[in-house]
């Protein structure tokens, strides 16, 4: 059960829906998202390039573009250095094909996740000066590369740092790697008015000013708005400002895009064909991506970005696909050693910190997620390395977990993080010591433990017609600062039931609302959860009459998102449920 709030902001309604053309519903559901002006309504549900500010304005970008354009005259061997998730990968593509286009002579490199670690090093480097690299440039990384940029410096290489993430200050002043140029928004003296590109977006910002130098035209690369956007909607960046046009444009431009990894990608998931949306980005390509450098190596999934050839593509796609099939085993597996260690030995702690020995360490991440989800605490979970135990941790509103953690340094080999999330590695004999500490010093009360489902509108579920639900879709694309809207209604009669699914997790309901209309209801993820709260709302054998042959009227308030449900040619609405009271 969720604490649920809802948003109730006043304007006039009625002269909105009549100036705009909209309902009222959908009216009030965008002044509840703080949207009150005509203008800002219309360049919110229309986002158009004029959205996109000059290249040219980020700091250090059009020196980068001239030191490229000075090598490439040269035919200086380039390196583009990237990391190893979908916004790594996404941003390495960018510049080498870019760059290529341009006339340069470019390669790439991607750190293995468990030998290198994040981003660019000193090892790198190392065989950059060896294979005769005279640029190499980041993406991604490389903002607090200090050690591997200034090595790169001794060797006589020269550096582009491209990145997205957060410079390191002390006593008030940015500490910057020895680069000779770099390109980050998110520079206190960069004036670029917005700061949450992600990689990709950075490295797009420069590929276009690159174009536009040479006279080439960043727009009949089909391929690259997709791009883009895949790393966009993955890195979890506010969908907002100028993102908000590139997942918009890059989901256009997806079926047209003329990259036959990409295209494979989507026919190997079942998309082929399909208009992709925002959700299958981040929840089913992204993922495909990202399984190379968890399970195995990221140059595998550079690899089918860069295949030109379709049947070719095909293979390295099923790969993927597989591997993450994969990557999900291990998750559920991880996931339910992880609740079962927290249900025999932590059940009454705050903070999780579970080591768990047998789970794969490039999981460790997506195993705290999900039971931080599952058990709403901020969970670690720490599994063995070569040397040390090492882990991720996902934290929960409210709970500064860099903050909290870092009061126990003296423990760590490596640490690292921010406010939602961290990453070390300590000796295992100190692994208790950090538990008792950090369950100790816990700083929230029981009701910071109860987790907020944000309601975006009181809509009975009549209202949640065809219309309606047409036009919530215009709020697309959905991510982060943008999330799926949900709305609530109360006293709804839960009249029938049927259990469905593989894996029988998947309840049908039929709904009854005060005026006697029939809708129906679908809850994912259903478990035995449910089955307690009805059996201990109404009653024992509750749940068996609602699964029943009779009719039952069981009342309830519900979270839900309507969705448009297409079957034989027939069109219905159907309630997604997400709460329920």
């Amino acid at each position: 059960m969720k604490k649920w709030t809802l948003k109730n902001k006043k304007t006039d309604i009625d002269a909105l829906s009549r100036t705009l053309g909209y309902s009222k519903p959908f009216c009030n559901l965008l002044v509840n998202r703080g949207f009150y002006e005509i203008d800002q309504i219309r360049s919110f549900l229309h986002p158009h390039a004029k959205a996109l500010h000059p290249p040219q304005q980020m700091k250090g970008l059009d020196d980068a573009v001239a030191e490229i354009m000075d090598r490439i005259d040269e035919e200086t061997k380039i390196r583009v250095i990237g990391d190893y998730d979908v916004d790594g990968v996404c941003s390495t593509y960018l510049l080498v094909e870019g760059l290529r286009a341009c006339g340069g002579s470019v390669d790439h490199a991607i750190p293995d996740r468990v030998s290198d670690g994040y981003g660019i090093n000193p090892d790198m480097v190392e065989r950059c000066a060896k294979d005769g690299i005279g640029l190499i440039i980041t993406c991604d990384n490389g903002i607090s590369a200090h050690e591997a940029i200034a090595h790169a410096r001794e060797k006589g290489i020269r550096t582009i740092i491209t990145d997205h993430h957060q410079v390191e200050m002390k006593d008030g002043a940015m500490v910057l790697p020895p680069a000779d140029h770099i390109v980050d928004p998110k520079q206190l003296d960069c004036a670029y008015p917005f700061k949450g590109l992600c990689g990709a977006g950075v490295a797009y910002k420069l590929v276009s000013h690159l174009f536009e130098t040479v006279g080439l035209d960043v727009n009949e690369r089909l391929d690259f708005l997709p791009v883009t956007a895949l790393a966009t909607v993955c890195d979890v960046v506010d969908l907002i400002d100028e993102n908000r046009y590139l997942v918009q444009a890059g989901l256009e431009k997806m079926l047209k895009c003329d990259n036959p990894g990409l295209l494979a990608l989507m026919e190997a998931n079942g998309l082929g064909g399909k208009q992709p949306t925002s959700y299958n980005l981040g929840f089913t390509i992204g993922p495909c991506l990202n399984a190379a450098g968890r399970l195995t190596h990221a140059r595998s999934a550079l690899a089918l970005l860069f295949e030109k050839d379709p049947q070719t593509a095909r293979k390295l796609a099923e790969e993927l696909v597989a591997l993450n099939e994969e990557r999900k085993d291990q998750t559920r597996e991880g996931v339910a050693q992880v609740l079962e260690i927290v249900e025999e030995r932590h059940r009454e702690d705050r903070v999780l910190v579970i080591h768990a020995p047998n789970i794969h360490e490039s999981i460790a991440g997506i195993v705290a997620g999900r039971v931080r989800e599952e058990k709403y605490r901020p969970t670690v979970v720490l599994t063995d390395g070569e040397t040390s135990a090492k882990g991720s941790g996902r934290s929960i509103d409210g709970y500064d977990m860099f903050q909290a953690f870092s009061q126990y340094r003296e423990l760590y080999l490596g640490f690292g993080g921010h406010p939602m999330a961290v990453g070390l590695s300590l000796e295992v004999e100190n692994i208790e010591i950090l538990r008792r500490g950090l369950n100790e010093t816990f700083p929230l009360s029981d009701e910071a433990l109860i987790p907020e489902l944000s309601l975006d509108l009181y809509l009975p579920i009549r209202f949640a017609q065809e219309q309606f639900v047409e036009e919530v879709a215009l709020m697309e694309p959905y991510g982060k600062a943008n999330p799926a809207p949900i709305f609530a209604d109360k006293g709804v009669l839960f009249t029938g039931g049927r259990i469905v699914g593989k894996n029988e997790n998947v309840l049908l309901l039929q709904i009854r609302d005060k005026k006697g209309a029939v809708y129906k209801g679908v809850m994912f993820q259903y478990d035995g959860q449910f089955d307690a709260y009805m059996d201990g709302k109404f009653g024992p054998g509750a749940m068996k009459a609602l699964l029943g042959p009779k009719e039952v009227a069981y009342s309830m308030d519900i979270a839900y998102q309507p969705q448009i449900n297409e079957y034989q040619n027939q069109r219905s609405i159907q309630l997604i449920l997400k709460d329920y009271r």
